[in-house]
C-alpha cells in the first residue's frame, strides 16, 4: 500500500517556505497553508494585504512593488521573473526576519503588473553570513575597528563634509610605543593582546560620531569630528592617560604600554586624506623622537617646507647625475705626520651640475641617506674607486660608506666581483666606516670587517670620538686605522681639554697597535703636537683640501672602465 503524499504546502512549510499569489488589482495576498510557520509572530491579517505587508518590510517598504516595476515583461504568458531579499518585523524591538522572495509577475491588458506569484523562504543564516563577510571586508579582524581602506574613505568623507559646512575636525595617528620590544620579549600573541586592548581603551573614550580604525600594525587612525585645536589637546591627553595609567593584562603577565600621538587639523591644514595622513605621520614621528608617550600637532613651518623642496630637487638631481655619470670623486691627501710623505688619499663624492657648479658630500650624502638613495651613490663610488686603483698601481685610496651600506648584500656582491676582476686592488683599498655604525651593529659589522680584511683591505673607523665606541670594540673588530674626529683636532693649539682628549686617544691606539689619522689639521703648531704625541697620519687644510685633480697625474682616458 502506498502512503498518501503530503500536501505541497506541508512540504514547503517543512523547508521554511511558503507560496503566495498576490492579486495586485485588489492588493490581496493569498498564502499557502502553514505560512505562519515562516512568518512566526506576525498576525495573519498583516499578511493578507500588500500595503499592510509592506509596512513590515525593511529597509525599503516599496521593494516588492519596485521589483515588479523594474523587471522586464518580455516573457509574456510565462510571466516575468524577479528575485528580492528583505527583512520583516512588526516592531523595532523585534528581531529582523530575513526573507528571500522568488516569483513571477503577469501583466494585465494595459501591460502593467496585475498578478504575482512565488515562494518566500527564511534566509537568516545566509544574510548573517553575508553581513559577516561585509564586516570582515570593512573591519580589522584583530581589533574589530575599521580597516585602513575604509578608515581612509571615512577620512575623505569627513574632510569633504567639514569643508562644505565650514567646520573643523581632527585626524590623529596613535602609535603604540616600542611594540617590537614587546614582540621580542613576550611573543606575538602578547603583542596582539596589547594592540586589541589599546583599541578598546581608545574606543571607550570616543564621542558619538568619532571614527576609529586600525591604520597599520602598531598604529590607529582616529577622526574626531567637530573638533577644535583646544578639543584636540584635551582629547589627546585623555587617550594618553587612559593607556598609560593602567597596565595591560596578558597571558604572560601585565605589560606597561604607552602611545604617542600625531595630529593635524582638517581641512585647515590638510585638504585631502593623503595630505592628512602624511602630516599626522610626520607629527607622530616628531612626538616619538621627542619622548615616548607624547603628543604633537602639525603646524606650518617655512624652513621645513623649504628643506622639503630642496630634498625633492636634490633627489631628482642625484638620480639624474647617476644616470648621466656625473657622480665624480675628489681626492684629499693623507700624509705621514713625521715625514709629510703621502700615505693615501681619501675619496670624497662630488656631483657635477648642469650649470657647472659642483655639489659637495655634505650637500649630497645626508639627503641621499634620508631618502634611500645612498645605496646607489655608494655603488657608483665603489666602481669609481676600484677603477682608479686598477688604473694606477701605486695609489692607495680610502672609501667612505654609509651605515646602511655595511649591511647591503648587493654592495658586498659588487665588491667581491670587483676584487676578483682586478687582482691587487683590495690591498690598496681602505674602507672607512663611521663610528655610529660600530656602536649600533657591532656583531654584524665584525663579520663585514672580517670578509673585507680577508681580501687584504684595511678598515678605518671615521670620526672617532664623536660617539661612544670603546677601544675594546675596536680591538674586537680588528680595526686598522682610527680617524680622530676633526672637531677635537682643529682647536688643540688653543683648548687644553681637546689636547688632553686627542693625546689620550693617540696613546691608547698606539698601545693597541692601531694607526691614527688626525682630521681637520689647520696649522703647523697642531701638526707638530700631533707628531710629537705619536699620531701616524694627518689631513686637513694644512696638508691640502680635496681636489678633483688626480695628484698622481693619471689622465682619465688611461683609466680602466668601471665594472658593473
Amino acid at each position: 500500500m502506498t502512503s498518501a503524499l503530503p500536501k505541497a504546502s506541508t512540504i514547503l512549510a517543512s523547508l521554511g517556505q511558503a507560496a503566495f499569489v498576490w492579486d495586485i488589482a485588489t492588493d490581496t495576498i493569498t498564502w499557502s497553508d502553514h505560512a505562519s510557520a515562516v512568518f512566526s509572530n506576525i498576525p495573519p491579517a498583516l499578511l493578507a494585504k500588500g500595503a499592510a505587508f509592506s509596512k513590515l518590510i525593511e529597509p525599503e517598504r516599496s521593494i516588492r512593488s519596485d521589483a515588479l516595476a523594474h523587471s522586464s515583461s518580455a516573457h509574456g504568458a510565462e510571466g516575468a521573473p524577479y528575485r528580492i531579499e528583505y527583512g520583516v518585523r512588526t516592531a523595532s524591538s523585534e528581531p529582523v526576519l530575513w526573507i528571500e522572495e522568488t516569483g513571477c509577475w503577469f501583466a494585465g491588458p494595459d501591460g502593467r503588473p496585475a498578478r504575482a506569484q512565488g515562494i518566500v523562504r527564511v534566509n537568516n543564516e545566509r544574510h548573517a553570513r553575508d553581513e559577516q563577510l561585509l564586516k570582515l571586508s570593512r573591519h580589522d579582524p584583530l581589533t574589530g575597528e575599521l580597516n585602513r581602506t575604509h578608515l581612509m574613505a571615512s577620512l575623505a568623507e569627513a574632510i569633504e563634509e567639514s569643508a562644505r559646512f565650514r567646520t573643523s575636525c581632527a585626524f590623529m595617528l596613535i602609535g603604540i610605543d616600542h611594540l617590537a620590544r614587546i614582540n621580542d620579549a613576550f611573543g606575538f600573541d602578547v603583542a596582539d593582546a596589547v594592540i586589541s586592548e589599546v583599541g578598546k581603551r581608545i574606543r571607550s573614550r570616543l564621542r558619538g560620531g568619532d571614527v576609529l580604525g586600525r591604520f597599520s600594525g602598531n598604529k590607529f587612525g582616529l577622526i574626531l569630528k567637530n573638533c577644535t585645536v583646544d578639543d584636540m589637546n584635551v582629547a589627546a591627553e585623555r587617550f594618553l592617560a587612559g593607556i598609560r595609567d593602567e597596565v595591560v593584562p596578558t597571558n604572560s603577565g601585565p605589560v606597561s604600554v604607552t602611545v604617542s600621538i600625531g595630529a593635524v587639523s582638517v581641512p585647515r591644514y590638510a585638504r585631502n586624506a593623503n595630505e592628512a595622513i602624511n602630516r599626522a605621520h610626520e607629527t607622530l614621528d616628531t612626538a616619538k623622537r621627542r619622548r615616548a608617550g607624547s603628543f604633537a600637532v602639525w603646524r606650518p613651518n617655512v624652513e621645513r617646507d623649504a628643506q622639503r623642496r630642496v630634498n625633492i630637487r636634490v633627489t631628482d638631481e642625484i638620480v639624474t647625475a647617476l644616470n648621466e655619470r656625473r657622480i665624480v670623486m675628489a681626492f684629499e691627501p693623507v700624509v705621514e705626520a713625521g715625514s709629510r710623505q703621502p700615505a693615501f688619499h681619501e675619496c670624497l663624492v662630488r656631483m657635477e651640475q648642469d650649470d657647472g657648479r659642483v655639489l659637495l658630500a655634505p650637500d649630497i650624502v645626508p639627503v641621499a641617506e634620508k631618502l634611500g638613495l645612498i645605496r646607489l651613490v655608494d655603488h657608483r663610488v665603489l666602481e669609481l674607486v676600484v677603477a682608479e686603483l686598477a688604473a694606477t698601481p701605486n695609489v692607495q685610496l680610502s672609501l667612505n660608506i654609509s651605515p646602511d651600506t655595511t649591511m647591503d648584500p648587493d654592495w658586498w656582491a659588487s665588491i667581491e666581483s670587483l676584487m676578483h676582476a682586478h687582482p691587487g686592488v683590495a690591498e690598496r683599498l681602505i674602507v672607512e666606516i663611521t663610528e655610529t655604525v660600530a656602536i649600533q651593529d657591532i656583531d654584524d659589522l665584525r663579520g663585514f670587517v672580517t670578509r673585507l680584511k680577508n681580501f687584504g683591505s684595511r678598515i678605518a673607523i671615521d670620526d672617532f670620538g664623536a660617539g661612544y665606541t670603546s677601544f675594546r670594540n675596536l680591538r674586537k673588530l680588528g680595526v686598522d686605522i682610527v680617524k680622530i674626529d676633526g672637531a677635537f683636532v682643529q682647536n688643540i693649539a688653543r683648548s687644553a681639554d681637546d689636547r688632553a682628549f686627542v693625546h689620550t686617544l693617540i696613546d691608547l691606539a698606539r698601545r693597541l697597535q692601531i694607526k691614527t689619522v688626525a682630521e681637520w689639521v689647520q696649522d703647523e703648531e697642531a701638526a707638530v703636537m700631533l707628531r710629537d704625541w705619536g699620531c701616524d697620519y694627518i689631513q686637513g687644510r694644512l696638508i691640502g683640501l680635496a681636489s678633483s685633480e688626480r695628484p698622481w697625474g693619471a689622465p682619465a682616458a688611461d683609466m680602466l672602465p668601471a665594472a658593473s
